[in-house]
């Protein structure tokens, strides 16, 4: 489906066994997490998540599309962060989008491709990647733009900019 920055297979990050279908579906690399896209900054409760005030004033600095990495060291998203003790979130600027993720919750979203190869610009071509092992397909144009910047945010208020 079109999120806001890419096309990207979804589904519901509270759910361990869609997250594993995905990441093999994709052929993802299992170490490496996905973002997770949320409705309202709210949502990040439900990852036993809460923002410092120095994360939440540097979230405040950026434009959307932007994703932040944060750190979640809960044992129970261990199927999440992969390890890593981090989540990567974004509240996309699409209107629509949140709407839909505040009632069916938080969805993961890699881009729409297998591992290593360019995400898919149209619908036809994720379809060319996926086939039939995807459930659903949106359609929602040509698909031109780049992913979301990514920044780490460290609980001290400092930043790494992990992707531009």
């Amino acid at each position: 489906m079109p999120t806001d920055t890419l096309y990207g297979v979804v589904g519901k990050a509270l759910s361990q066994s869609t997250v594993d279908r995905i990441y093999r579906l994709r052929k993802r690399n299992p170490e490496k997490p996905c973002i997770i896209l949320i409705g309202d900054k709210n949502e990040l409760k439900k990852f036993e998540i809460v923002p410092t005030k120095a994360q939440k004033n540097e979230i405040r600095k950026y434009k959307k599309p932007t994703s932040f990495i944060v750190e979640c060291t809960d044992k129970k998203f261990k199927y999440l962060h992969r390890g890593t003790g981090t989540l990567a979130f974004r509240m996309p600027s699409v209107k629509a989008l949140q709407d839909l993720l505040l009632k069916v919750g938080p969805l993961i979203a890699p881009s729409a491709n297998p591992e290593g190869l360019f995400p898919a610009q149209t619908l036809s071509e994720a379809e060319g990647y996926f086939g039939n092992s995807v459930d659903l397909y949106i359609d929602g144009g040509i698909i031109e733009s780049k992913a979301s910047k990514v920044i780490k945010l460290h609980s001290d208020g400092s930043r790494t900019v992990l992707r531009v």
